[in-house]
Formats: structure tokens, sequence, C-alpha cells
């Protein structure tokens, strides 16, 4: 008898700790944002749109419970994969992410690159980029990274001259020629498709173009061209969750055959897939 109870009390141990270790197991998993939908922060054009896509049409085959999120600022998707609000981001390329972290101490790193979308020059009041008179107002966005391309673009254009090695922190003081005695208006990324009406011409980033109706492809005075480009737009995690199965699932749907089908049918050479 007092056998039977030693070994009936070393089952119920044995049982409960097992059940102990699942318990951890399970808060382990669940700490580490490897259970329930994977929440995605992205910018509304194109990055939403197609997330979306693969929501409706693929995550559901694929096993993945998708829920996107939409940001129309560059700065609290990065913070919101930071502290954990969102698991994931898709907005941003990599000069852009190397700068913000720099700046705001994050960890986010990239995962995969799906897209490029061109910078553009747009105007209200000319055809053509030579056509910019002298004096001419031109707006840029103004975080660090985004100026420095924009400036880039404009020495592309034969606008300006950049001094010799400039690098992704350019920015006025950095131009060396400027035959036309253009001048810069700095403004937040989000704001340049408005100021069309207020400035002689916009540099724009291609989603806030798109949103803004302008068609890249045919609308801009000087696109940049996507050859080797360093500015492709990535899915990022906060470092160390790069191999969240929910993550790894959602790299290879936004590389798939039918996510490059979908870029090249819905935005016409204005948005270019990477892959």
């Amino acid at each position: 008898m007092r056998n039977t109870a030693k070994i009936t009390t070393a089952v119920l141990a044995a049982g409960a700790l097992a059940l102990g270790l699942t318990a951890c197991a399970s808060d382990k998993d669940s700490a580490s944002g490897a259970t329930g939908p994977l929440v995605v922060a992205a910018s509304p054009v194109p990055h939403a749109e197609i997330l979306n896509y693969v929501k409706d049409h693929l995550a559901e085959k694929a096993g993945l419970d998708l829920e996107v999120k939409e940001f129309t600022d560059y700065v609290t998707p990065n913070t919101a994969t930071e502290d954990g609000s969102v698991d994931a981001n898709y907005f941003q390329n990599q000069p852009y992410l190397d700068d913000f972290n720099e700046k705001k101490g994050t960890h986010i790193v990239p995962v995969v690159t799906v897209h490029l979308e061109p910078l553009g020059l747009y105007s209200h009041e000319v055809k053509k980029a030579d056509e910019l008179k002298s004096g001419a107002t031109v707006a840029v966005p103004n975080d660090t990274v985004n100026e420095a391309r924009a400036l880039k673009l404009l020495a592309a254009g034969g606008l300006i001259t950049l001094r010799d090695g400039v690098g992704n922190d350019a920015t006025p003081a950095d131009i060396t020629a400027n035959p036309r005695n253009l001048t810069f208006k700095e403004l937040e990324a989000a704001l340049t498709p408005r100021s069309l009406d207020d400035v002689d011409a916009a540099v724009i980033n291609g989603n806030y173009a798109i949103e803004a109706d302008l068609k890249p492809a045919d609308d801009a005075l000087v696109l940049e061209s996507p050859k080797d480009s360093p500015y492709g737009n990535f899915l990022a995690v906060k470092k160390g969750d790069e191999n969240d199965p929910r993550v790894k699932k959602l790299a290879e749907l936004l590389t798939s055959p039918e996510v490059k089908k979908f870029i090249e049918d819905t935005y016409a050479g204005s948005v270019l897939a990477s892959f």
C-alpha cells in the first residue's frame, strides 16, 4: 500500500512537471509572437495593397493569418515594430532603415526585398524639367535619406551638380552647381504631393505619388532609374524575429509569381518588382 502511494505520488508529480513545461513552452511561443495573426504595418499604396492581395488570394491556402495595418508616415511603422505593437513592417528601403536605426536606437532588420518605387520630379507648372525658370522652388522630402535621394535625382536630371562622392546624407549644402538658382522647400515626404500647387516642382516618393493619382511612369519630369538601385522596399522585422515561421511564409508569398504579376498588372511600371 505504501509503495503504491509512492508510485502514485511520483506519477502525479511527473504529470504536474509535464504540464508546467507545456505551459512554459506555450508562454514562450506566445511571447515570441509566433502565434496568432501576423500583424504588418504598411504604407497604404502600394505596400498595403500588395499585402491585401496576399491576404485575399494567397494567405489562407498557405495557412497564414495576416492582418494589415496602414500608416501614412515613415516613423510609426518602425517604432511600432520595435515595441511589438506590430510584428513586421513593409514600407522602406535599406538606406532609410540604416539611418533610422542609427538615430532612433531601433533594431529593425530586412527580411526580403519586394519592389522599387522610383522617386520622381513632378510639376503643375511645366511639362519638362528644363523648363523650370531661374529661382524656381522645388519641394523635397525632409528626412535625411529621401532628401539625399531627391538631390541625386535632380543631379541625374541635369538640374544641379553635387559634390563628388556624396552619400545618403546629402543636403543642399553639397550642391556645387545650381545654374537655375533653384531654392528648396523641405517638407515631410507625405506632404510633397500637396505642395504642387504652391511650388514650381516637387520630388515625390513613389507611394505618395500614386496615392495622389500621379503616374510616375507617365507624369514624372525626371524618374529614378531602377538599375542597381539600393532603394528596394522590403519586409522588415525586429532583430530576432527573422525566423518566425509566419514571417518566412509571408516572405515567400511576397516574392511569388502571383505577386509579381499583380504588381506588373496593377502599377504599369510605377512600381517595379525586385525579384
